[in-house]
């Protein structure tokens, strides 16, 4: 259909974003001399130091080692074997038989949800494949990058935070009093852990108390509802909180090493994974448990409604803040607040509709999240945001928060089967949201795209077309 045609032709537009990048190495675009130990030692510290921003804001090992060999390739140094683990990040070149191989390392030693920096360093990667960028003046454009500030205030971050957990607490169906419960937990967890960051505390501990502080409101008011006459579900504030706690981790990443062959770095971040939810179910069972004994109400699961098609319009609206609240939080750039807000939309979309059709809350979210990650690649290039940023973004509304409660709360009351139960749906609705994206991205990258225009500096780069003489024949096949 021609409106259909138009509509994904302006969508996709000619900006490529990082799920294009091509699989086979380019010709060199300005080969360096590589008998120059120098000079390959520069270009080598410039390829793995693009590699440590990608590896700590979640991208994969796959993504990471293209990104990596990319840039050595670039300069000349195609033969390259580079080796991606949890955190390190380590590369040798060959320099052919008469000189010797050329390596460098580096150490990953942080873990930042830096959007911008993100963006940033993948539009340095299209600038490196399509424009002459000495290596000299491509390491100051990442210096820059990585010396930057943030580009909103710490207290944005923390306004993003907390307008995540309202609109986690809308999603599953509570009022304004539990909204705005939420929005205040939240910015006191922020708050804490920051200054807990600042004293070296380790994350383990970190995420507890964030559990901690995220089951202390839903205690009182659960305590308070009844003589006040309030009808609330204390539960979703824990469960808001939860699912805020768990949007930071690297879950996507995790899932994608295992699916695409890398199992040791799989591993270590399904680990880092576990450990730091078994903190935030540490906090909060501690919390619960001490409410308990001093004669506190513990938050019950009610039945609260399931927000079916007749909320839809709510639901929506909830999944789109949700996920433009997440990437504020992680200083995205304002163009990718959009494509954000537009995949957590279309994610509650599908997955409320594939729920509706009688499916399992696995299923619904492996579909949602596999329409998120085809999606995130299309609306990253028309915003020039990497399809991380989106996919990421996208499934923060679907995380099993209340049902990692659920699971807590009937393990707390000696009901094992139960818990155990909840929890384990909890692992494999996380699970098939990461899942979900890595076969998103992956239809993204097959799917024939559309015609884009090559661009070389600020000049279109002429398409060379043969041309057949009208007057010349072919000559008659011998016999």
């Amino acid at each position: 259909m021609p409106v259909v045609s138009q509509a994904v032709g302006k969508l996709v537009a000619d900006r490529p974003a990082t799920a294009d990048t091509i699989v086979a190495a380019p010709s060199p675009l300005q080969p360096i001399d590589l008998t120059d130990d120098a000079r390959v030692a520069e270009v080598l510290d410039l390829a793995v130091r693009v590699g440590e921003v990608v590896l700590a804001s979640g991208t994969g090992v796959i993504d990471t080692t293209t990104q990596v060999r990319f840039i050595a390739a670039t300069y000349g140094l195609a033969r390259c074997d580079v080796d991606v683990t949890y955190d390190s990040i380590r590369i040798w070149a060959d320099r052919g038989p008469r000189l010797p191989p050329a390596s460098s390392m580096r150490i990953v030693t942080y873990r930042s949800l830096d959007f911008t920096r993100l963006a940033a360093v993948d539009r340095l990667t299209r600038r490196i494949r399509n424009e002459v960028v000495a290596p000299e003046d491509a390491r100051a454009a990442l210096d820059t990058i990585t010396t930057a500030p943030h580009p909103y205030h710490r207290w944005t971050a923390t306004f993003g935070w907390s307008l995540l957990a309202a609109a986690i607490a809308a999603l599953l169906g509570g009022g304004i009093v539990v909204a705005a419960v939420s929005f205040a937990t939240t910015l006191a967890i922020d708050r804490s852990n920051r200054v807990l960051n600042r004293y070296g505390l380790p994350f383990f501990f970190q995420h507890m108390v964030g559990g901690a502080i995220a089951a202390t409101p839903a205690v009182v008011l659960a305590t308070l509802a009844e003589p006040l006459g309030i009808q609330v579900d204390p539960a979703l504030i824990i469960a808001a909180g939860i699912t805020v706690l768990l949007s930071g981790l690297q879950l996507v990443g995790a899932v994608q090493d295992g699916i695409t062959g890398a199992p040791i770095t799989s591993t270590a971040r399904m680990l880092e994974v576990m450990m730091m939810t078994g903190g935030i179910i540490a906090g909060i069972a501690l919390t619960l448990r001490i409410g308990w004994l001093f004669g506190a109400t513990v938050p019950p699961i009610l039945t609260t409604p399931a927000g079916g098609i007749i909320d839809l319009p709510v639901q929506i609206v909830a999944g789109a803040v949700a996920s433009l609240a997440f990437a504020l939080a992680c200083y995205a750039e304002k163009r990718a607040l959009t494509a954000a807000a537009g995949s957590g939309a279309a994610g509650t979309i599908c997955y409320l509709v594939v729920q509706e059709i009688g499916f399992g809350p696995v299923l619904s979210s492996g579909v949602a999240a596999t329409v998120i990650g085809m999606a995130g690649g299309l609306m990253a290039r028309r915003s020039l945001t990497p399809p991380l940023v989106v996919a990421i973004a996208g499934i923060t509304p679907l995380l099993p928060g209340l049902k990692l409660y659920r699971g807590l709360y009937a393990v707390l009351n000696d009901e094992l089967v139960l818990g155990a139960n909840q929890l384990l749906l909890a692992f494999g609705v996380g699970c098939a949201l990461a899942a979900g994206v890595t076969l998103g991205e992956w239809f993204d990258r097959t799917v024939r795209r559309p015609r884009i225009l090559r661009r070389f500096g600020s000049l279109r780069r002429p398409i060379v077309r043969r041309i057949r003489p009208r007057g010349r024949r072919r000559p008659p096949p011998i016999q």
